[in-house]
C-alpha cells in the first residue's frame, strides 16, 4: 500500500528546498511570491526574487525586440467575435507595456535608495501591471500564432 501522505510530504519538502534556493521560480502562487516575502518581512528573499525577475524580463525584452526587428509581427487570423476580444487584449497589453517602461525603473530606484514608503506606494501599481503585461503577452502570442494564425 502506498502512503500518499508521506509522498506528498516528501514532495512538498523537496519543492520547498528548491524554492529556497531559487525564489523567482515558484509556480504555486501565480506570481505573488515577492509580495508574500515582503509581507512576511523577508526583504532579502523579496529582493532576490525581484532582481531575478528584473534580469529575466530585461533579457526577454532584448531578445523580443531583436526578434521583432528582424521578423515582423504575426497577423491575427481569427474571425467573428474573437477579433474584438483579441484586439482588446492586445491594445491593453501594449498600453500596459508602455506604462511599465518608466514604472519599473522608478520602483527599483526607490528601493535601491531605501525610500521604502515611496517604493511601496508605486509598487502597488507596478507589480500588478507587470504581471498583467506578462500574462497578456503570452495570451496574445498563443492566440495569434497557435490558435488563430493568419492563413
Amino acid at each position: 500500500m502506498i502512503d500518499d501522505d508521506n509522498i506528498q510530504t516528501r514532495l512538498m519538502s523537496s519543492t520547498d528546498r528548491l524554492m529556497g534556493r531559487c525564489p523567482a521560480i515558484d509556480g504555486d502562487d501565480d506570481g505573488s511570491t515577492p509580495v508574500v516575502f515582503i509581507r512576511r518581512g523577508d526583504w532579502r528573499r523579496h529582493r532576490a526574487c525581484m532582481v531575478s525577475a528584473l534580469a529575466v524580463s530585461a533579457a526577454f525584452l532584448v531578445v523580443y525586440l531583436y526578434y521583432k526587428a528582424n521578423s515582423g509581427f504575426a497577423r491575427f487570423g481569427g474571425e467573428g467575435l474573437i477579433r474584438p476580444v483579441y484586439f482588446t487584449i492586445l491594445a491593453l497589453h501594449i498600453v500596459g507595456a508602455i506604462a511599465i517602461v518608466p514604472l519599473v525603473p522608478l520602483t527599483v530606484w526607490r528601493a535601491l535608495k531605501e525610500r521604502f514608503p515611496a517604493h511601496k506606494k508605486i509598487a502597488r501599481w507596478t507589480w500588478p501591471l507587470w504581471v498583467y503585461v506578462g500574462i497578456s503577452g503570452v495570451v496574445v502570442y498563443v492566440m495569434a500564432v497557435h490558435l488563430f494564425p493568419h492563413a
